[in-house]
């Protein structure tokens, strides 16, 4: 009998892979900016449609 290589969900479809690697390259943005980025972006919406 063959061995099950791995025993990873099959729903995973190779993104637990793709998020394990780290890739010392790529560039790294930290949660907190992006709710900063995102909470501001939402302001100044807010703000624009007040006066427009």
């Amino acid at each position: 009998m063959a061995k099950k290589s791995g025993g990873r969900l099959v729903s995973s479809a190779g993104l637990v892979n793709y998020y394990d690697s780290e890739d010392r390259r790529a560039v790294h943005i930290s949660p907190v900016a992006v709710v900063v980025a995102t909470a501001a972006v939402g302001v100044a919406v807010f703000i624009l449609n007040a006066f427009f």
